[in-house]
């Protein structure tokens, strides 16, 4: 008899453990918030689905609620996977999962996966986090199975309890009560989801509807104005807008790039250039960064991809169409695109390069393949040193993508050839110290480019996309990027002299701050 007694404790022992973590599955569902902070307060809170859930339950007869039963555990583990996904976005991109449109985002982030631990490894964690997810709403499932049976087991406890609860949270709700983290006690998640999957799309229509009024800015609808009418004080002049992949208002925190930053101030000056620079508000941070490169072109607040789409499905002036119209030839440098973009199309580029076809044959660094120099190298050899009439060009330099790796040293630029030349430069440990380095080489590329390959027909503007991730900015950093013109012509400074930015390659504090969207309707206004 000994055994047999021996093991009954054991036994409602490991009942407790289970029913203990179908608790914590449960409540980490229902009550960790999606801006991927989870603290003890997270679960003071009282979540309404379980205050439903638990009454329906206990009245449906056996069979009925098995069924119930799988089905809100299955919803419990899928909200189980959506609070995760919040808390890896909350840390790449400073912002929760959007179920209506961040799906498409999985593949991007495969494939910048595969490129940092190989294409293999990175199906092996594909396979295992697929595993995961299944896993989770088999885990809800048992896991509400498991507290309905308890409940069952309980029924006047349960239904009291619950009744309690009940009111308590009505009156949370009706007078706001809230913990002292700002959280409500009175929780409703699956409401949370739905508004805000509703909530998306409502903007979506809107945002559609605005495209649909028309394209105004300050010449009125820009689709009723002549070509010959466009960018007249910029005739005959190279145009060219680099995006800096995170090149964030953080990176002037850092002494390196600050120090690019004033050294590349003096000797541009000495070459007879000159520069303004101030800030735009990016529509997104930590990555996305073709949201940023939809909202400068277009001036539109582009900060999704359902925007987005909506976007490059209409007939939006763009600033390379502008020039387009206005009589330049128009490129397009987009070194990270591995396959076939639509988008070129929309943006009205008579020529575009991505990594299949700008011809780089040197070392792999860090996530992309190709650095800086070299696309900088390779445009002015196709486009530049050939054309018969100005050229404005859209470049998005990706040497400062994460993680941050390793950089080339920058050569000669007649010596950059196919790129075999390039090498990797040492690197600093720290993910801090390695984005720095990073900022700083793509600084000074466009710095020496400017110097070795600008004259008087030279306008060069170059911003960031987007901050980088929380590991670098921390919590709660703004969306701002620097922004920078630079010109030998000194009548193409004088034409923004009312902007009031400051001068020289670095944006100060009290540098003006504008929307990434205005930039199109007063960069057009200035030079129309």
């Amino acid at each position: 008899m000994e055994p047999t007694t021996t093991a009954r404790p054991s036994r409602r022992v490991a009942a407790l453990a289970v029913t203990a973590a179908a608790c914590l599955l449960v409540a980490f569902a229902l009550l960790a918030t999606n801006d991927g902070r989870i603290t003890p307060w997270s679960f003071a809170r009282i979540p309404v689905e379980a205050l439903v859930a638990v009454p329906v339950l206990l009245l449906l007869p056996a069979r009925a609620r098995r069924v119930v039963g799988a089905c809100l555990g299955a919803a419990v583990g899928l909200l189980a996977l959506l609070t995760i996904l919040d808390i890896g976005f909350n840390s790449a991109l400073g912002r929760p999962f959007h179920p209506a449109f961040d799906w498409r985002s999985l593949g991007p982030a495969v494939e910048l996966l595969a490129a940092e631990v190989g294409r293999a490894a990175a199906i092996v964690l594909v396979v295992v986090a697929a595993v995961i997810a299944v896993g989770l709403v088999v885990a809800g499932a048992a896991a509400v199975a498991r507290l309905t049976r308890v409940a069952v087991e309980h029924r006047r406890a349960a239904a009291r309890t619950t009744g309690a609860l009940g009111l308590v949270w009505v009156v949370c709700a009706v007078f706001g009560v809230q913990l002292a983290s700002g959280t409500p006690v009175a929780a409703a998640v699956t409401y949370d989801r739905v508004h805000q999957v509703g909530a998306d799309f409502r903007d979506q229509r809107r945002f559609a509807a605005d495209m649909a009024v028309g394209d105004f800015g300050d010449f009125g609808d820009f689709r009723d104005v002549p070509g010959d009418e466009l960018l007249t004080t910029l005739r005959g002049k190279d145009v060219v807008i680099a995006f800096v992949e995170s090149y964030g208002r953080v990176a002037l925190k850092y002494p390196r790039v600050d120090e690019v930053l004033a050294a590349g101030s003096r000797s541009l000056n000495a070459a007879g250039f000159d520069a303004r620079s101030a800030f735009l508000t990016s529509p997104t941070s930590g990555g996305t960064s073709w949201l940023a490169h939809a909202t400068l072109q277009s001036g539109l607040w582009v900060d999704n991809p359902l925007r987005y789409d909506t976007l490059i499905g209409g007939d939006r002036l763009t600033l390379s169409s502008a020039f387009s119209l206005a009589g330049w030839r128009t490129a397009g440098v987009v070194p990270a695109n591995t396959k076939d973009w639509p988008e070129r199309e929309f943006y009205d580029f008579d020529s575009y390069y991505d990594s299949r076809d700008i011809g780089y044959r040197g070392p792999r660094f860090s996530f992309e393949t190709i650095p800086d120099q070299y696309t900088l190298a390779a445009f002015h050899r196709s486009e530049i040193a050939r054309a018969q009439e100005p050229v404005m060009a859209e470049i998005d330099l990706v040497s400062s993508h994460w993680p941050w790796r390793s950089v080339p040293r920058l050569v000669p630029w007649s010596d950059v050839g196919d790129g075999s030349i390039l090498a990797k430069a040492p690197g600093r440990d720290g993910v801090r110290a390695a984005y720095a380095d990073a900022i700083a080489y793509s600084l000074r590329t466009l710095i020496s480019y400017t110097q070795t390959y600008g004259d008087d027909d030279l306008v060069l503007v170059f911003l960031g996309d987007h901050q980088p991730a929380s590991m670098i900015t921390g919590g709660q950093a703004s969306h701002d990027v620097p922004i920078t013109i630079v010109a030998r012509d000194a009548r193409v400074l004088d034409r923004i002299a009312g902007w009031g930015w400051q001068r020289g390659l670095r944006p100060g504090r009290a540098a003006p701050v504008w929307p990434m969207d205005a930039f199109r309707d007063r960069f057009l206004t200035a030079f129309g």
